[in-house]
């Protein structure tokens, strides 16, 4: 389970979150969503250990992240919504460098290298240079490496980005069948049609508050709306600015 608990984080005099709550269950998968720069990568980061919280406390399986942080990471896979990785190594050499950190045994190692690699079809680059790779293979080799452990926890920041219809659809079953083994993943997307799909429950996050959280079924109703979509734009006041810009093309088109 994972605990987030007034989370507050200021870069200087910008305040990124303003004091987020949420929880997350095991068995769960919670869409985190927000327009760009509503706080939803600083959340994440926040989350995996990446970075300390100005104030408030996550707590994954019972573990203070900030407290300790290595433990919680032992537990936890993430994605950041731009992958790091080592470009100068190949993805089999970073795949064994990943196992060497996370003490994966050979055999294990292996055998979960070999699943994935062919899940995600990118047999034919274990060779190349990462820095050479395409930015869609790049992301299956940041899903992949973050796989290789098992973990209980999946923190996936735009995890589907670059990722072919193929890829993505089995990234999508692989999060419900994790789900079904009662792990706990946060997952954000830009894409509300796969959040609808696959989301237990939603968190809409906006100028670092979250503005709405429920089922999907709950916030259609909370916001009288047909789709996702459509109670996202309006809860984050865009509907009036898309009509705005879509009459103003109108005009000039």
């Amino acid at each position: 389970m994972i605990e987030a608990e007034n989370l507050v984080k200021t870069f200087g005099s910008t305040h990124a979150l303003r004091g987020i709550s949420f929880t997350v269950k095991n068995g769960e998968i919670y869409g985190l969503l927000g327009p760009n720069g509503s706080g939803k990568s600083t959340t994440m980061k926040i989350l995996a250990g990446i970075l300390r919280p100005t104030s408030g406390r996550v707590l994954v399986d019972g573990v203070n992240v900030s407290e300790n942080p290595i433990k919680v990471k032992e537990i936890t896979g993430y994605v950041p919504e731009t992958p790091v990785l080592y470009e100068s190594l190949t993805p089999i050499e970073f795949f064994n460098f990943i196992g060497s950190v996370r003490r994966i045994p050979g055999e294990r190692l292996n055998e979960m290298v070999e699943t994935l690699v062919k899940a995600f079809g990118i047999e034919k680059y274990l060779g190349e240079l990462i820095g050479s790779l395409s930015f869609g293979t790049k992301q299956k080799v940041s899903l992949i490496s973050a796989l290789l452990h098992d973990p209980k926890v999946l923190i996936l920041d735009e995890a589907m980005n670059g990722l072919d219809p193929k890829s993505a659809r089995i990234l999508r079953e692989l999060l419900l069948q994790f789900k079904g083994e009662g792990r706990s993943i946060v997952f954000s997307t830009h894409v509300l049609q796969l959040a609808e799909m696959i989301c237990d429950r939603v968190g809409v996050i906006y100028n670092g508050e979250i503005i709405a959280e429920g089922t999907v079924d709950e916030l259609k109703k909370f916001a009288h709306e047909e789709s996702l979509e459509d109670v996202f734009l309006k809860l984050t006041e865009s509907q009036d600015e898309i009509f705005a810009v879509v009459q103003a093309l109108k005009e000039r088109l």
